[in-house]
């Protein structure tokens, strides 16, 4: 099975430079796709400097990082599809080797595992770990979700149930996610360990402005689904990060 690796960027050149180093530097080869929104920091000069390593890159306005996700699966051509934001870099080189192991075993849909949140220049300083755990439908009810940068996918799935919902600015992920494992129970496989470490600093965490808005939009996400959710799990999901600190 052949893998493809969306990345998708905004000026972000200081940091995308690791996350391009970290899919090079797999045991596997994996197709590299970089999806740009125009920017204007030097992001695609560091792009092209690479050649042909980078499998693909497009740099055009979007109408924001889900409708960037969209186009980066559409110009895939891997039977399995990760997304790895400019931001992030896989902890290590067997990640993608260990990711595909698991979809050769039968009717595994999706894997995913842990991630590491890291100082944004100190990258080695872990601030928090999500540990995942393992799957079962009725954990998205208590506010459970995988993270987002772990969570790989076969393309055949998107294909099947569609792919992100762009006009959400920071749910988007939780309502794919959702929609998959939740409301149409695709297969997971949880890989227990850290398969990527990702910048502090996220859209959804930056103030509590944005964290109720993005608690919205997680009440938001079970709506369009036509799904409903106890008023405990919206409440529930935040308050599930104070565990990743100890």
């Amino acid at each position: 099975m052949k893998l493809s690796i969306i990345t998708v960027t905004l000026n972000r050149c200081d940091t995308l430079r690791d996350a391009i180093e970290s899919v090079l530097s797999q045991t596997v080869p994996a197709e590299h796709i970089i999806v740009d929104g125009g920017s204007a920091d030097g992001t695609m000069e560091l792009v092209r400097s690479y050649g042909k390593r980078i499998s693909r890159s497009i740099s055009e306005p979007d109408q924001g990082i889900y409708d960037a996700m969209n186009k980066g699966i559409q110009l895939a051509t891997g039977d399995i599809i990760g997304i790895l934001n400019a931001d992030d870099f896989y902890r290590h080189p067997r990640v993608l080797e260990y990711v595909l192991n698991e979809f050769e075993k039968e009717g595994i849909e999706s894997v995913y595992g842990d991630l590491e949140y890291v100082d944004f220049k100190r990258t080695e300083k872990v601030v928090r770990t999500w540990k995942a755990g393992h799957f079962h439908p009725k954990d998205f009810l208590r506010g459970w979700m995988p993270p987002h940068p772990t969570f790989f996918v076969k393309k055949s799935v998107y294909d099947r149930y569609g792919l992100y919902r762009a006009h959400f600015s920071s749910a988007g992920d939780y309502e794919m996610m959702l929609r998959l494992l939740y409301k149409y129970r695709i297969t997971a496989a949880y890989l227990p360990e850290v398969l990527v470490r990702m910048r502090t600093g996220g859209v959804s965490n930056r103030s509590l402005w944005s964290r109720l808005a993005a608690n919205a939009e997680d009440r938001q996400a079970w709506k369009v689904n036509g799904i409903r959710a106890p008023f405990y799990t919206t409440i529930l999901k935040p308050l599930r990060k104070v565990g990743q600190f100890f």
